[in-house]
């Protein structure tokens, strides 16, 4: 008798799928599986980690669902086989996330320890400039290692995330932050479903990086995330405090769908649009190569510099952070590959005339930034930029909201971080560059990221010290241990940072000085 062995294996795996559709972790052997409010998913186990991968979390935003609010996703009847992560949001190939042109991509990944709960949560937004980027880049064994599930998570980018249109409106309520909508669902499924996980639902901690750090922002601004999350991670995410205008954006939107082939503006339209054409075409709805979020009214009331300064904002404990040299990875991939290197001596006043001219003015820039033989001139510029978009942006947020909920605030600092892009190598090296402290915090991490080196034993130190402040926070609301006080809060009047560095954690009053913080004015740093 001729056996066919694709038969029996799927026979096999079948088998284990029922055997193992009991409970949260499988025993005996047997595969860790769920009840979801739509059905059983089934994991796998690494270790000491439960993966559910590629769970939806809403419905696929395709054909008339383009555009509009996360739906909720179709029940299903067999067991779900959560071993694959979904494809990527739709996207262009970037040095920051791989390309693709899959609607269908609102899944998330849930990591859990395998013992007894509930767990604290912790919820992944990746960065990306909200135009690139994916949940699967990142592995999170080591955080979960520490007593914590963490869940990661696709959201919409770009022009099919944010487009902001008349015409959309008119059917939808509100247009434009359908990415916002999005995490916003996944942490109603959290909510619905992390339980069954053995997660808390009602310890959870939003996190983010870049993107995902202002996409953190954002939900503390929104009073449509009122609930969902009880504690917020903002790591390089204060580079806009101020999203479009409702205005402004119809007005990039109306501009999209002209140069799309849509002069009709009208949504039928719009829905009919290849995504070839709507990649294409994303540049009329971006700026510098990144997306922002719109104030509609709905979702964002105001601005996030408003809401924060209002006390309009979801009061939540927040630990907020820079790395030291942000912006020397973004020169890198920006100004460098459009000059054919690294800024030069005559190049440096252009740039800062451009960028500066009409708000504070170059020549205070200039003074306070001088070109010197002791640095490059693009190393100069990277340091005005890191203290003009990120470190004093986001020591504006900590004076403001540490009068309200307790704040801790951190520096990471090491010059000699691997480097967790593929991205062009430079002259004058990264330092402690724009997404340095990502390796630090998912160490081992594969896919489109982590690129780097092995740690020194002192780098591998500061990632397990970083891991367990980052956890012990998603813990308790402090990322101190029990008795310790190593890492004060955050106040006005003692403007302390905690510096990240191998070796070399310890606390900090001079980060104000070190970036030039009297100079940049509430309104120049988004306040």
């Amino acid at each position: 008798m001729k056996i066919n062995l694709s038969v029996v294996l799927s026979l096999f795996l079948a088998s284990l799928l029922l055997v193992s559709c009991g409970g949260k972790s499988g025993s005996n052997g047997s595969l860790p599986s769920v009840q979801t409010d739509k059905g059983v998913v089934v994991g796998t186990t690494t270790g000491t980690v439960n993966k559910f991968l590629g769970i939806s979390y809403a419905a696929p935003p395709v054909g008339n669902l383009r555009w509009q609010a996360p739906q909720p996703a179709t029940a299903w009847s067999t067991p779900f086989a959560a071993t694959a992560f979904g494809a990527p949001c739709v996207q262009s190939v970037s040095f920051f996330g791989q390309a693709s042109t899959s609607e269908d991509c609102l899944h998330l990944n849930v990591f859990a320890p395998t013992g007894s709960g509930p767990f604290p949560v912790m919820v992944w937004i990746h960065g990306g400039a909200l135009i690139t980027g994916e949940a699967s880049d990142y592995d999170p064994t080591a955080l979960v290692n520490s007593g914590v599930i963490v869940v990661t998570v696709d959201y919409r980018l770009g022009v099919l995330g944010f487009l902001t249109h008349p015409a959309l409106a008119a059917s939808n309520g509100s247009a434009g932050n359908y990415g916002l909508m999005d995490q916003q669902a996944a942490l109603k499924w959290v909510q619905t479903n992390i339980s069954g996980f053995g997660g808390d639902p009602k310890n959870v901690t939003l996190f983010g990086q870049s993107a995902g750090g202002l996409s953190t922002l954002s939900q503390i601004a929104s009073p449509l995330a009122a609930g969902l999350f009880q504690k917020a991670i903002v790591e390089s995410g204060s580079y806009s405090l101020q999203p479009l205008t409702l205005t402004a954006a119809e007005t990039a939107g109306q501009s999209f769908a002209t140069n799309a082939g849509c002069s009709s503006q009208t949504a039928a339209c719009l829905l009919a649009l290849p995504v070839s054409t709507i990649l294409a075409n994303a540049s009329a709805i971006q700026s510098n190569g990144s997306q922002l979020p719109t104030v509609d009214l709905v979702l964002l009331p105001t601005t996030i510099a408003s809401a924060l300064t209002s006390g309009n904002f979801n009061k939540v404990p927040m630990i907020e952070g820079t790395n030291q040299h942000e912006y020397s990875v973004l020169s890198d991939t920006s100004i460098d590959v459009t000059l054919g290197g690294q800024m030069t001596a005559s190049e440096y006043p252009n740039y800062v005339n451009g960028i500066f001219g009409s708000t504070i003015g170059a020549e205070l820039i200039q003074y306070v930034y001088p070109l010197t033989s002791s640095v490059t001139p693009a190393w100069t510029f990277d340091d005005l930029m890191t203290d003009f978009l990120f470190s004093c942006n986001g020591r504006s947020i900590a004076q403001v909201m540490s009068t309200v909920v307790p704040v801790y605030t951190y520096e990471f600092a090491d010059a000699n971080a691997p480097m967790f892009f593929n991205v062009p190598p430079r002259t004058d090296g990264f330092g402690a560059y724009h997404a340095a402290e990502l390796a630090y915090l998912f160490p081992g991490s594969s896919g489109t990221a982590y690129y780097g080196s092995p740690f020194t034993a002192a780098q591998t130190a500061l990632s397990t010290q970083m891991i367990g402040f980052w956890s012990q926070f998603a813990k308790t609301g402090n990322p101190n241990a029990a008795g310790s006080s190593a890492w004060p809060a955050y106040t006005v009047a003692n403007d302390t940072y905690l510096t990240l560095a191998p070796s070399a954690v310890a606390t900090s009053t001079s980060f104000a000085a070190a970036h030039h913080c009297s100079i940049w004015l509430p309104s120049d740093v988004g306040f």
